[in-house]
């Protein structure tokens, strides 16, 4: 009304027009997102979120969009299929290849196609039925998808419960209408074979795919599914050729609805966690409950001030920081267990009332979750950072170690090091899991030790020699090369020598609080090792081979020469829980300050990151980044200088790396890298909060350091269950993208020692005050 209105006070003259043209633009640049999602005024939370984020560059579980948190269901549209990178959803593939049920780590399955069987060589369809679709006729939002297939003239709305997946196609008039599903495929990262369906009733279906192995998740895993239609079914053809299956529906409705449920235990599980789950058949009803469960979750934290884009990025950011990683225990409990040499189905512990007491999860590592998802989980989710302990621990409890990131049910040997300790210890300091302390204690240290994972390099699952540990207990550090040979990836000396020291602080906390002194002891020790790889003549961190001599023709730009993912000059800062040692190997707080100062100084050319994505890392130019946000290895960089007396470099580097590397909100960028199922998102959201963790909140009553917020005021809910304080504020007054500078900080009316707050005071509840200004604050000692 407000535009028609108008549109009839201007005179219809060429000056007239142009105005009005300028107003109109004004009007609607105002009022609608630029995505064509709702007016901003009447958004909801899971209407800021941008989906399309970065996905020019993704990975096979990096896209979701019909999927509930962590849900096992994660329906959507697949574009590319091959390969575990640069597969999924990709926005400048304009081709759609299937609505695949299953993105995960190394996991995939169950595609199907909506389709019109071509009169002639109707056969054709099992191998040539792609569509191509536009962006302009899509919508997406957390929990939902739609598109159109211009092939076929078929609308898709997908979205999903936690184990079930919803469909609901239109038809055109007239044509044979069909249902591909497209079992037996490569899918992202692995195989899908064996594909199985038969009708049950004249609108049910089930059936079962085989994951294939992969190099990553060694073992073959079964999805078994269930489905219901509302149409009857005409036939059920399979393709010789392919193996797979056409089913034709006989006098589709307006609108055919299709639920497909899924499990990794059995058809009956599968058909369970659709009765309990989705009962019904209201396609509206089920988005809308979508919805209001990502609201909620979004809902945990408000925000005020910043660009309407900062908002949207940043709740962006917090949605990836729910979801990647996936259930894969049936609403009973039952869940597949490959920890052994023979496939087993496991059953979680019940509660009074019948019901699982935790879900069980596959997830990637937590490598660099000390960081990330330590810090937002046990702040924000504690609910959510106590059920991956106790799947964490399920898993010791069935194979015998905690895994540091497992798939399909059995441990994959993911990246380095014991990076679960750090996420568990954590958890415990917080108070949020607080029983069986001496087991879950016992269960950590065995990964420490020899037999323990920290004895395997990545995706090394049949020998216990790529993790070099036994050099790191006897010598003091980890060889580079192995000297025995190479057994699996990332056996880069010098990174696995700090890794392992920082874990070990992160255990002996542990052991200091349940007063095991000699563990703690021993363990504190052991976390002094990262001295044993400083070469103090070139001032970096360097690798060194079995004989204790320094690698020669040592460059410390160069990528992954002793380091993980990462080069010397990167993962030198890698001391997180002695950063007081670091600078006194390098001569003191003000050379250290200097030396990452002017390393931060040359990173701001490329940007703080080794290129826009994952496959732009390894460019020589690239590689050579001082300092890279798009990975793990020195994401904590900026909150050195924190602990180092230079709070005001952290609050300038950290808005800095904000505007430069964390705020674009466009397909071609997001994470400059791998965003990594939640660690990325998490980064950005806490780096934006101004909060953050250096050693993990690994220590007895964890403290948070505090940077320069983007928003003017926060407010995280509390989790009443796990935390008293109603609600922590933080007010950042005077903030903008000049005052970036902490003048001034109280935290319930009394000052503010160091930058820091401990996680106790604020679980408590209250308020954070800020006084933002333009220029630094100097602190003394």
């Amino acid at each position: 009304m407000y535009i028609r209105n108008k549109m009839t006070l201007i005179k219809k003259s060429k000056f007239a027009n142009m105005i009005l043209l300028v107003v109109l633009l004004f009007i609607f640049s105002q009022y609608v997102d630029k995505d064509k999602s709702v007016p901003k005024e009447k958004a909801e939370l899971v209407d800021l979120v941008y989906p399309l984020l970065d996905t020019e560059n993704s990975r096979w579980f990096f896209f979701s969009s019909a999927s509930r948190p962590f849900g096992m269901m994660n329906l959507s549209p697949d574009n590319q299929i091959g390969g575990a990178w640069g597969s999924g959803y990709r926005y400048n593939t304009d081709t759609i290849k299937g609505f695949s049920h299953i993105h995960a780590w190394q996991m995939a399955g169950i595609s199907v196609m909506p389709v019109l069987i071509p009169e002639e060589n109707p056969l054709s369809i099992f191998t040539d039925f792609y569509s191509k679709f536009s962006h302009d006729k899509e919508k997406i939002t957390p929990g939902y998808h739609y598109l159109e297939l211009d092939r076929y003239g078929i609308s898709a709305e997908l979205t999903s419960t936690n184990r079930t997946g919803f469909h609901q196609y239109r038809y055109p008039e007239g044509g044979k209408t069909a249902i591909l599903f497209n079992l037996n495929t490569m899918l992202g990262p692995c195989d899908n074979s064996n594909g199985k369906l038969e009708q049950n009733d004249e609108m049910e279906l089930s059936g079962s795919v085989v994951m294939e192995a992969t190099s990553r998740r060694p073992k073959q895993l079964t999805v078994f599914f269930k489905v219901k239609l509302n149409t009857k079914i005409a036939a059920v053809e399979k393709d010789i050729e392919t193996g797979n299956y056409l089913v034709s529906l006989e006098n589709p409705k307006e609108k055919v609805l299709m639920k497909l449920s899924i499990s990794y235990t059995s058809i009956e599980n599968a058909e369970h966690n659709m009765e309990t789950e989705l009962p019904q058949w209201d396609f509206e009803e089920i988005v809308a409950d979508s919805r209001a469960v990502w609201n909620s979750l979004l809902g945990r934290i408000e925000i005020e001030g910043g660009s309407y884009d900062d908002r949207r990025r940043f709740y962006t950011d917090l949605w990836h920081a729910l979801q990647g990683r996936r259930i894969i225990s049936d609403v009973s409990g039952a869940y597949p267990d490959q920890t052994s040499e023979k496939f087993r189905i496991g059953q979680l512990p019940l509660d009074a009332n019948g019901h699982p007491k935790f879900n069980h999860y596959n997830s990637d590592s937590f490598w660099g979750a000390q960081w990330t998802l330590n810090t937002l989980w046990g702040l924000v989710y504690p609910e959510i950072m106590e059920e991956f302990v106790f799947s964490l621990i399920q898993y010791y409890k069935d194979g015998g170690l905690i895994p540091r990131g497992p798939s399909g049910g059995n441990y994959t040997y993911v990246m380095t090091g014991a990076s679960s300790t750090p996420f568990i210890v954590s958890a415990i300091q917080k108070g949020i899991i607080t029983e069986d302390l001496d087991e879950i204690y016992k269960a950590l240290k065995k990964n420490h030790m020899h037999g323990g994972i920290m004895e395997k390099s990545g995706y090394e699952h049949t020998t216990q020699l790529g993790g070099g540990l036994r050099y790191y207990m006897q010598n003091g550090y980890v060889p580079y090369p192995i000297p025995e040979g190479k057994f699996g990836l990332h056996q880069d000396g010098a990174s696995l020598t700090m890794e392992y020291a920082y874990q070990d602080w992160t255990l002996s906390q542990l052991a200091k609080k349940l007063d095991y002194e000699e563990d703690y002891q021993y363990f504190l020790k052991r976390s002094k090792n990262y001295v044993n790889v400083f070469d103090k003549v070139e001032n970096w961190m360097r690798p060194k081979n079995v004989e204790g001599k320094w690698k020669e023709n040592f460059d410390p730009y160069q990528k992954e020469n002793g380091f993980i993912e990462s080069n010397a000059a990167q993962s030198t800062w890698f001391v997180p829980h002695d950063l007081d040692g670091l600078a006194q190997l390098m001569g003191g707080k003000e050379k250290a300050i200097q030396k990452l100062n002017k390393q931060f100084e040359e990173a701001e050319k490329l940007s703080f990151a080794a290129g826009t994505s994952h496959a732009l890392e390894s460019h020589p130019e690239n590689s050579r980044v001082p300092i890279n946000f798009g990975n793990q290895p020195s994401i904590q960089t900026s909150f050195i200088f924190n602990q180092l007396g230079r709070p005001d470099l952290t609050q300038f580097w950290t808005r800095k790396v904000i505007t430069k590397t964390f705020s674009g909100i466009t397909p071609a960028v997001g994470y400059n890298g791998d965003e990594d199922q939640g660690l990325m998102g998490s980064l950005n959201v806490l780096i934006k909060m101004g909060l953050f963790q250096m050693n993990g909140g690994t220590e007895e009553n964890p403290v948070y350091q505090i940077g320069s917020p983007l928003f003017k005021k926060i407010t995280i809910h509390l989790n009443s269950d796990y935390f008293k304080g109603g609600q922590f504020e933080i007010e950042a007054n005077n903030n903008s993208q000049e005052n970036i500078y902490i003048n001034n900080a109280e935290f319930n009316d009394l000052p503010i020692k160091n930058y820091e707050i401990s996680h106790k005071e604020i679980t408590n509840g209250g308020t954070l005050n800020l006084e933002m200004k333009n220029t630094p604050v100097k602190v003394t000692n």
